[in-house]
């Protein structure tokens, strides 16, 4: 089985939090589809509004005690959306480690069963004062309890991270 074939069967159930998006004229590119860097300001946008709407006090914009660093992304494209359509993003934490989050996000145009991409977004939590995970605590309790509310995992995670760690040792 392709390590695409489970996230080609991806459904909007398969996601605990969801954000639409208008798309705009100018999120178009040349080709007349939405350009591959609005897909990362989309991914980065539905696991903020997350984090500030459900993780206690988890606030970007005031520097709280703790803040995620992005450390990896990535993002495979199945079909195109385009403007006028609007984005239904679809949002799950799929991996909760110590101060670590692996995040997928489902993009699905409004009333079209088909996944169109699915990107993966990793997140370390670091101390605000030392811009560095904290070995002893990890992230935050009221921030953890928040994300293991959309911790959902599907068939083919497991594959994906053996094959991560195999390449990994490439």
């Amino acid at each position: 089985m392709s390590s695409l074939t489970p996230l080609k069967a991806r459904k909007r159930q398969d996601y605990a939090f969801f954000l639409d998006y208008r798309t705009r004229w100018a999120d178009n590119d040349m080709y007349a589809h939405i350009n591959n860097s609005v897909y990362n300001f989309l991914f980065d946008s539905i696991v903020n509004t997350y984090l500030i709407r459900h993780c206690g006090d988890f606030n970007p914009a005031r520097r709280t005690p703790q803040y995620g660093m992005v450390v990896h992304s990535h993002t495979d494209y199945f079909a195109s959306i385009s403007f006028p359509e609007v984005a239904e993003l679809g949002l799950r934490v799929k991996k909760l480690g110590q101060s670590s989050v692996h995040y997928e996000i489902g993009l699905f145009a409004q009333g079209q069963p088909t996944v169109r991409a699915v990107g993966v977004f990793v997140q370390v939590f670091v101390d605000a004062a030392t811009d560095r995970p904290n070995p002893k605590t990890g992230m935050h309790h009221s921030l953890r309890a928040g994300l293991e509310r959309i911790l959902v995992r599907l068939p083919g995670d497991e594959e994906e991270e053996k094959e991560t760690k195999r390449h990994n040792k490439l």
